[in-house]
């Protein structure tokens, strides 16, 4: 008998086996990549852009005039219709944020955020690119609001310490209300109770924040109660970046004589306010992705 010995020809060695693992995405890339997600399902059309501007818009031009002509010409010792043009942001933000939201519990219902979440990232990326398309919609959105204002008459005291003010104070009201949005847009079951809780979280506060008039002139109550309102502090420091150098607003909640402290303590309000929501939107994205 004759033994044939077969050999394997070089070319077919097998190499070791290893298991090869893509490398993860820096951070940077994954956020910025989910952003642009965002972005394209926010903002597809002009109208998605325009639509939630026109009703704070149409209020600063045109009723808070007609308030200002009815009512008389100062509130606070600010001219009226800058006073309820600055007040129209403590609106504008939260519909802005809040129709945000709304993309994201369409996208948790019938979109691609469980392929989305099967992705090698942190899940917490996924709020904060959501966050960053919230923040530039709203930023877009409080540039219109503001140009419509000054073009209507409003007259705004721009220095740079003024407007840094404003800034952090807009930023960390938009920051605070996206977080709103995203934790009910992780909880609410449909499109339908998502909408009905709008008004609720939208437009009360801004009727106790002291928007149409400072909140002394209020019954000492509710003075009490919006004292408390986070709102209250956002649109009192709006108004000492931009048109009430004086303070007067920041006066009525803390009773102080130095508005830059005053300033300072309602800043500390706002921030506790923004990161203790976001906590609460990332808990809460968490457990909903799990479900």
């Amino acid at each position: 008998m004759t033994t044939i010995t077969a050999t394997r020809p070089p070319s077919a060695a097998v190499e070791p086996a290893t298991d090869r693992v893509q490398p993860r995405p820096g951070w940077l890339q994954a956020l910025a990549t989910l952003a642009r997600r965002r972005l394209s399902l926010t903002a597809r059309t002009p109208r998605e852009l325009i639509v939630p501007v026109t009703t704070p818009v149409l209020f600063a031009v045109i009723i808070a005039p007609a308030l200002a002509d009815t009512l008389g010409r100062s509130a606070g010792g600010i001219d009226y219709m800058t006073f309820v043009a600055v007040s129209t942001i403590g609106l504008l933000v939260p519909i802005s944020c809040l129709t945000s939201g709304l993309g994201v519990l369409v996208d948790r219902i019938s979109g691609a955020r469980p392929d989305l979440l099967a992705a090698p990232i942190p899940r917490p990326l996924i709020v904060a690119g959501n966050l960053v398309v919230a923040l530039l919609l709203s930023g877009l959105q409080l540039a219109a609001l503001l140009t419509a204002s000054v073009l209507r008459g409003a007259e705004f005291d721009l220095r740079l310490t003024g407007v840094a003010w404003f800034v952090a104070a807009a930023l960390g009201f938009a920051i605070a209300m996206y977080a709103v949005a995203e934790t009910l847009a992780n909880r609410m079951p449909t499109q339908e109770e998502y909408i009905g809780a709008l008004p609720v979280v939208a437009i009360v506060p801004w009727f106790l924040g002291g928007s149409l008039f400072p909140i002394s002139a209020m019954p000492a109550g509710l003075t009490a109660v919006a004292k408390v309102v986070p709102l209250t502090h956002v649109l009192a420091l709006l108004r000492y970046g931009l048109v009430d150098r004086k303070g007067t607003g920041l006066h009525d909640i803390w009773g102080m004589s130095n508005p830059t402290t005053m300033a300072a303590l309602s800043m500390g309000v706002v921030v506790v306010f923004a990161l203790a929501l976001t906590a609460v939107s990332i808990r809460t994205f968490n457990k909903a992705a799990v479900k």
